[in-house]
Parts: structure tokens; C-alpha cells; sequence
């Protein structure tokens, strides 16, 4: 056996339904759509949700919620994870650029620096947005906070 004479095994593969054929193909008649109503007719086809004239789910369930399309996404970043990038590549200083090489973010992420962990270096970290506990813990260290 070789890769020109594969085949599927022998009933494992069904020959298609030649459907609307005549009578005598038992799938004549109303080719399998059964008898009147919008889908057997040709052309048929319903909008997203139709239910069959029943309420749809959709207009059933009550609306609930609120999008603020003012809010501002930051993608976080905490001290611990700096302090980490300090000891394995010897990074002291950290910008968007450094954290997108790092693939702690994505290409057009704002990001915010946070107060988790401890952090034992000297670090300049440039970013959108800084925690109070974040930018008291940088200068602590005599390191140097940027705001872009």
C-alpha cells in the first residue's frame, strides 16, 4: 500500500442522496421537504433567531446592562513581573516596546503598571498609566516613573 492506491475503508463512505429525481429514486415527489409550509418552498430562507413565529429567545430575555464607551482598557502589568524581567535579562529599563518583545502585551495595548510584588531593582519604567502603590514602590528603589 502506498499513498497512489489509498482508499476509504469498503461502507465507511455513503454515496450522496440524489435528491428530486423522479419517483422511482424514492426521492421524488417533495424531494424530502415535506409537504407545504415556507421550507419547501425554493428560495426559503429565515432570519437569524426565527423561532417559527414563536416569541424568539432574543425579544424573551429583558435587556440588562451598560457598555461605557468612554472606558479605557490597560493591559496590567505588576511589579513582580518586572522584577522578574530585572533577574532573567537584566532589563532596567522598561518601555512599551520592551514589554511587547517580552509578550506581555499586544501590539496596540495601552498599558498600566501595578502594586503587586516586590521589587529590589533600580528600574525606569515609561507607561500609560501607574497604581499610587506602583509609583511609590519605583521611587522607593530611586527608580524613575514616565507617564506617556
Amino acid at each position: 500500500m502506498d499513498l497512489s492506491n489509498l482508499k476509504p475503508a469498503k461502507g465507511s463512505v455513503h454515496s450522496r442522496k440524489r435528491i428530486g429525481r423522479g419517483q422511482g429514486s424514492g426521492r421524488g415527489g417533495t424531494s424530502t421537504r415535506g409537504h407545504k409550509g415556507a421550507q419547501s418552498r425554493s428560495g426559503y430562507s429565515h432570519k437569524i433567531g426565527f423561532e417559527g413565529g414563536q416569541m424568539p429567545l432574543v425579544r424573551r430575555v429583558p435587556k440588562g446592562g451598560f457598555k461605557n464607551i468612554n472606558r479605557v482598557e490597560y493591559a496590567a502589568i505588576n511589579l513582580d513581573r518586572l522584577q522578574q524581567l530585572n533577574e532573567e535579562k537584566g532589563i532596567t529599563i522598561f518601555d512599551v516596546n520592551v514589554f511587547y518583545d517580552n509578550g506581555l502585551i499586544q501590539k496596540n495595548d495601552l498599558v498600566k503598571i501595578l502594586g503587586r510584588g516586590e521589587l529590589n531593582a533600580k528600574i525606569e519604567v515609561t507607561a500609560h498609566a501607574f497604581s499610587k502603590t506602583a509609583i511609590a514602590a519605583i521611587e522607593a528603589k530611586g527608580g524613575v516613573v514616565n507617564k506617556i
